[in-house]
């Protein structure tokens, strides 16, 4: 009977880590062959998005050391005039930096000194598991630090989308040396209640018991569990202006999320933004002139 019971306890094990396993890598895991992003992003990412042109202005590309030893990768540009405002423009989840072009394009005509790195995991960085901004909001802390090297008296503004989004706000937290504003659009209070909505569209399955077996069996393989990327949990410790942007109309990280982040919020200066009849990530392709109308009119009081 105890041989029983044992042999039942180790199948029932098993099956956990089997289904825990198949969900990591079906929502955190890019292809190590061809580096494509995961098989998630099929039915999370709007697949009709395309890589907006490049911006025309002086280009380099910069790369640092993440602190597993990952190489990362980042593409710097520089505006006509020199100046002390930067920004760092971070992607969405299944993108890479090539997606914030016109983000830049628009930073670098008002000005900006621009750095769009590639998250790891995305494009041209290494690492083979996306952690939902929980190691990526370390690198851009490091990114911070390489601009410091270069420009002392930066000035630095993060803006970041999506899971960029969520990533600056954990990155904030961590304080880095001149930061003075953040911009955070559509961002998710944790991806632990994002991926919970999606697992319930995508696979018609409840949370319990799969998400706290996904959560297990991340933190075995990646390091971090899914929960540990919970923005919301991180807002106490952010210190500078924040400003909040969200479409009422997105149907992957609901509207209701970013009325809990600004609540959570404790920065000195803070604004929402509700785009009307925005979807997810569309609140910049509504209106572009009004969105960075709005953008600049909070972030250049902290620039000047």
């Amino acid at each position: 009977m105890k041989k029983i019971f044992i042999a039942t306890i180790l199948i029932l094990i098993g099956a956990a880590y089997f289904v825990g396993n198949y969900f990591v890598n079906f929502a955190l895991k890019r292809n190590p062959e061809n580096l494509s992003p995961p098989p998630a992003t099929s039915n999370i990412a709007d697949p009709n998005i395309k890589v907006p042109p490049e911006p025309n202005f002086p280009k380099e590309t910069w790369t640092i050391k993440s602190a597993e030893g990952f190489e990362l990768c980042a593409d710097y540009f520089s505006p006509e005039n020199e100046t002390h405002r930067w920004a760092i423009l971070v992607h969405g989840y299944g993108r890479d930096r090539r997606f914030a072009f016109d983000y830049a394009e628009e930073y670098l005509n008002h000005g900006y000194k621009v750095l769009i790195p590639d998250l790891r995991a995305a494009g041209e960085s290494e690492g083979i598991f996306i952690t939902m901004g929980v190691f990526e909001s370390q690198d851009i802390f490091l990114w911070t630090e390489k601009i410091l090297e270069r420009d002392p008296e930066a000035k630095i503004i993060f803006h970041g989308v999506s899971m960029g989004a969520a990533t600056v706000l954990m990155a904030a937290a961590l304080e880095p040396k001149n930061l003075v504003a953040v911009v955070e659009d559509c961002g998710y209070t944790s991806a632990y209640e994002m991926f919970t909505v999606q697992l319930e569209k995508i696979f018609n399955l409840p949370e319990f018991p799969v998400m706290p077996i996904v959560d297990i069996v991340s933190k075995i393989k990646i390091g971090a569990k899914i929960s540990d990327a919970a923005p919301i949990d991180y807002l106490s410790k952010i210190n500078v202006p924040t400003l909040f942007i969200h479409g009422d109309a997105d149907k992957l990280v609901p509207y209701e999320m970013m009325k809990k982040l600004f609540d959570a919020s404790t920065a000195p200066v803070k604004e929402s933004w509700t785009v009307e009849g925005a979807g997810h990530a569309e609140a910049k392709t509504q209106d572009p002139k009004k969105y960075f109308d709005r953008v600049f009119k909070f972030i250049d009081n902290y620039t000047k």
